[in-house]
């Protein structure tokens, strides 16, 4: 039996009404992986950092903070999905605050970083932090990937700085790493708030590309 047009439009805008759904389901659960793992790498990394007086795993342990703020900003986001209607504008202040979190992670690491370089401040040996870079690199690839693969369905701006603000955390992950690594085994102190430098310009340059990022299509106004 062939269906009509009208039919098959109909099953059509429910499939898409499925596919959303789902999407929105999914993108809450990764919300709930992001806020768990960072909440209890942040507290870690800053206890950490505050021990060995390294500023890098500090700056970390900050960003986790903000990770975590982008996350629940996203959380209220995908709230908004439960009012129907438009969510663009929406989108754009959940867009805007997620920007607005990556230019004081930026500001408070740069500030510091640069004290203590010029001071000449030098950081203690942190096998902790090291652990925790480590494993920070290898799992917030995958969580960006996810998030990454869900956005177009949403159809959110937020969605996509929230990935970014992820994949920005991997990167971190890798400098930190780096850094404490360095002063770990050649004792090249400075490695550490230079490895805070690197991480304060990754996170200024995501402030503006999250606000300047034009909106997506949300799927529920087309």
């Amino acid at each position: 039996m062939l269906e009509t047009p009208a039919v098959a439009e109909g099953h059509g805008a429910h499939s898409a009404a499925v596919d959303r759904g789902a999407a929105v389901q999914r993108a809450r659960w990764l919300n709930l992986v992001t806020i768990g793992w960072n909440g209890v790498e942040g507290v870690i990394a800053v206890v950490a950092g505050l021990a060995a007086g390294s500023v890098s795993l500090v700056g970390f342990g900050a960003d986790s903070a903000i990770e975590v703020s982008a996350a629940l900003v996203l959380a209220w986001r995908l709230r908004q999905e439960r009012q129907g209607g438009c969510m663009q504008r929406s989108d754009e202040r959940a867009t805007r605050a997620i920007a607005v979190t990556f230019l004081l992670l930026a500001l408070y690491v740069g500030v510091e970083s640069l004290r203590h370089l010029l001071a000449g401040e030098q950081p203690d040996k942190s096998v902790v932090g090291i652990v925790v870079a480590a494993l920070s690199l290898t799992l917030m690839p995958l969580l960006a990937r996810a998030k990454r693969a869900l956005a177009p369905v949403l159809g959110s701006a937020a969605a996509v700085a929230d990935a970014k603000q992820t994949s920005l955390c991997a990167l971190m992950s890798g400098v930190l790493l780096v850094g404490l690594g360095a002063n770990a085994l050649l004792s090249w102190w400075w490695a550490d708030p230079v490895a805070g430098l690197g991480i304060a310009a990754l996170a200024a340059a995501e402030a503006r590309s999250a606000w300047r990022a034009e909106s997506l299509t949300d799927t529920c106004c087309a």
